[in-house]
């Protein structure tokens, strides 16, 4: 635990549920482990996610503890996407590196393929950085995206996030050597 003086400090104790016109963000649950499972195992998701496919319910709910952890250790912030007339989760979304020593956090999301291009993620990530800056006091928001994944590249651009960086196979995942784009918000 970094106890720098001039590190930004953020209070979780209380979870931060967050509400847009259609959507709902709330906390994790393990009654949730069945969509995170259908999240995190399907190869259409994941495709631009160098992380291996969740293989069982139990990596699932592993994965869902491992979030508890690092929010309590305040290494994220993750939230359930769910629809406000229905409650349905329908993804998460999140600031799933927090780089408090710099008021700084990486954004990150991921959706079913059945809600893609309601504009649900937009809402969403202009709800976490609407949080991010005016409650928590970010200084800068950061997203990591393979350059292929032109939604995800989209959505940032319609959040006012702008392309920083190309990083040519900087990181290795699965044999091979892949390209990341950065993108990033001041709070300005």
């Amino acid at each position: 635990m970094n106890n720098n003086k001039n590190m930004l400090q953020i209070d979780l104790l209380i979870f931060p549920e967050l509400e847009t016109e259609r959507l709902k963000l709330r906390r994790l649950e393990q009654s949730d482990v069945n969509t995170v499972f259908a999240l995190r195992s399907n190869p259409e998701i994941m495709k631009y996610i160098p992380v291996p496919l969740t293989q069982s319910i139990e990596e699932a709910e592993a994965y869902i503890r491992s979030i508890d952890e690092r929010m309590e250790n305040k290494e994220c912030v993750n939230w359930a996407i769910t629809l406000k007339d229905s409650g349905v989760m329908i993804g998460t979304i999140g600031f799933y590196r927090m780089k408090l020593e710099h008021y700084r956090a990486e954004a990150g999301y991921m959706i079913l393929p059945q809600f893609n291009g309601k504009g649900y993620v937009t809402e969403a990530l202009n709800a976490i950085i609407e949080y991010g800056f005016s409650t928590m006091k970010l200084h800068s928001l950061e997203a990591l995206i393979d350059p292929a994944n032109i939604g995800s590249m989209k959505v940032l651009e319609k959040c006012g996030f702008e392309k920083e960086a190309h990083f040519k196979e900087h990181l290795f995942f699965n044999g091979q050597f892949l390209d990341s784009a950065i993108y990033s918000k001041l709070n300005k």
